[in-house]
């Protein structure tokens, strides 16, 4: 027998034999539009509906994560349906190897698929532990883990999550920034791309936090040399190729450092190369085996080696102004590393907040004098209700005394100052963040949000023009920020155009459309966004635009408010919710 690896997803209308009895022939149309609607949306994203089994629909996605977008983007279209709602369909997804009969699919994974369709509630999407592991990094959305759960016909228990919001956000949602991400670039002087590095064969245990790090690191201490074109750490990262060659075309940069990493023991080995990628010359390579007490000192070589390569000889006192603040102590470096790797994720389930802080936390305690820590650590904490403006705006204080010259502990308390409404404190760090790393996508772009909300949009559009010329896949919730920037400068044609080319509407965008939709005399399509918007977050309100759309000028923040209300906002919570999660400091 035939069989394939495949996503499958069972959708069931919820609730047809009650609706039969009151009203039979409304109900089978309202019905038929329902699964029509959905059929639509798995062709979109390259699905197949290969059976149906009363009011249910089964589709195969080569996919997961098109799958998990198919059902988020039917819910949400279905609660734009007349006399619909977004609690009409309820689905489950699963990812196995299944039978091939025909054009039909069967096998144990289509059973499980169906089963933990029929056991979620109305509206919900429930997925597998194995869908969710393949997905979790590269979602649009946030997970309830909801346990293990016994499911009938099946002999293990299943552990299975429920999407909570399609808004939760996180380091690995990429957006091409570019209408053909895939084209080539030429090269620019002096340029540079960190390809992710890779974990050597032979390792004991998941080290992917720090070839993460590594990564990230480089990347940062390269970005802060005057001179060097450096390619942001999520456009290598977004793309599939390892190929240095292809990674410069699609870049636009000259070099490409790739590599590997492994810890054994007390050692450290870490194979490297520079490859010039207009003819896929390697430049140099090396193998470095040294004792992991070490790994910043290598690091150090590398960065000086790399820099005199691109850009010829460097400075040794502008080599040290791009060093960021060592630990004493590389333990709490490991630890570091540890909740970087959690904190990139903590938008997918709270798990990884607390895990994130905890590790952070335990940096902290390795090394005192450690500053990254403490202002990662904010940044975490920013994501739950228990966070606390004040004790966080001493932390990232402490963090800064420690080391001043961190950009990102100065562009997290600019964010801490604008929320607090001291704007003037804010534009000097998002000012020094921008001094101490003119080359950090990442720092340029959340930067942005700042220039937008003091009424200097025309600057922040220059702003995330550069940050995407460093960074072709910025992640949704920062080139999000365009869309702001657009609405405060009344272009709203060109802010809907912007808004349909990500590849997923967030709270923010879906709340600016609605506004835009009004001031353009709209009404009918902001009445439906709204209904789009709590679809995907039924606690949405007023109050969310006030939390998170910090404008100087607060007329600003009420005219958004007002328009959303006036297409059907409530102004407050129609169901009690947690405090939603700022954006601001992540």
């Amino acid at each position: 027998m035939q069989r394939k690896l495949a996503t499958i997803m069972v959708g069931d209308f919820v609730g047809s034999t009650p609706a039969m009895e009151t009203d039979e022939e409304g109900a089978i149309t309202r019905i038929d539009a329902v699964l029509d609607t959905v059929r639509t949306v798995i062709q979109r994203h390259d699905g197949r509906v290969f059976g149906t089994a009363g009011d249910a629909l089964l589709a195969e996605f080569g996919s997961p994560v098109n799958a998990l977008r198919a059902a988020i983007e039917a819910r949400a279209e279905i609660a734009a349906l007349p006399g619909s709602s977004g609690g009409d369909m309820r689905f489950g997804l699963h990812v196995a190897d299944v039978v091939v009969v025909g054009s039909d699919l069967r096998g144990d994974g289509v059973n499980i698929a169906a089963r933990i369709e029929a056991s979620a509630p109305p509206g919900a999407i429930e997925v597998s532990g194995v869908l969710y592991d393949q997905v979790r990094r590269v979602s649009p959305c946030g997970f309830e883990d909801t346990g293990e759960r016994r499911l009938k016909g099946i002999f293990e228990p299943i552990r299975i999550y429920r999407v909570t919001e399609l808004v939760d956000r996180h380091l690995y949602q990429f957006a091409p920034t570019r209408s053909s991400p895939n084209a080539a670039q030429p090269p620019r002087t002096n340029s540079i791309a960190v390809a992710r590095f890779d974990i050597a064969p032979g390792a004991i245990a998941d080290q992917s936090f720090l070839a993460d790090g590594i990564t990230d690191d480089l990347t940062l201490e390269l970005s802060r040399l005057k001179g060097l074109f450096v390619s942001s750490r999520s456009a290598a990262t977004a793309l599939t190729t390892k190929d240095p060659v292809e990674i410069g075309r699609l870049l636009g940069v000259g070099y490409v450092v790739s590599g590997s990493i492994r810890q054994a023991g007390d050692d450290l080995r870490v194979n490297i190369s520079l490859t010039e990628t207009g003819e896929g010359l390697v430049i140099w390579s090396d193998r470095i085996t040294r004792p992991f007490r070490e790994l910043l000192d290598v690091m150090d070589e590398i960065i000086a080696r790399v820099a005199a390569t691109v850009s010829g000889r460097v400075e040794q006192s502008e080599l040290a102004a791009a060093r960021l603040k060592r630990p004493e102590n590389m333990t709490a470096y490991e630890y570091y590393l540890r909740g970087l790797d959690h904190h990139r994720l903590v938008g997918v389930s709270d798990t990884h907040i607390h895990e994130a802080m905890a590790w952070f936390e335990r940096s902290m305690t390795a090394d005192p004098g450690f500053g990254r820590p403490f202002a990662m650590h904010v940044c975490s904490w920013s994501n739950l209700p228990s966070f606390d403006l004040h004790e966080a705006e001493q932390q990232v204080a402490h963090a800064l005394a420690l080391d001043p010259t961190d950009p990102e502990a100065h562009r997290i308390m600019g964010a801490i100052k604008m929320k607090s409404g001291d704007f003037a404190s804010a534009r000097y760090h998002h000012i020094r963040a921008k001094e101490l790393a003119p080359n950090d996508a990442y720092i340029l772009g959340r930067s942005a949000a700042f220039y937008v909300y003091v009424g200097e949009a025309e600057h922040a559009l220059e702003m995330l023009d550069r940050a995407e010329t460093l960074d072709p896949f910025l992640p949704v919730w920062i080139t999000e920020e365009r869309v702001a920037a657009l609405y405060a400068l009344d272009r709203f044609e060109d802010m809907m155009r912007v808004a349909l080319t990500l590849p997923f509407q967030t709270r923010r965008t879906l709340l600016y459309q609605i506004a835009a939709s009004m001031a353009c005399g709209n009404s009918g399509k902001a009445e439906l966004l709204v209904r789009q918007a709590l679809s995907l977050d039924p606690g949405l309100s007023a109050i969310y635009i006030r939390m998170q759309e910090t404008y100087a000028d607060e007329s600003v923040t009420e005219a958004l408010i007002e328009r959303n209300c006036d297409a059907g906002l409530p102004p407050k919570p129609r169901k009690p919710t947690p405090r939603k999660k700022s954006t601001l400091l992540r």
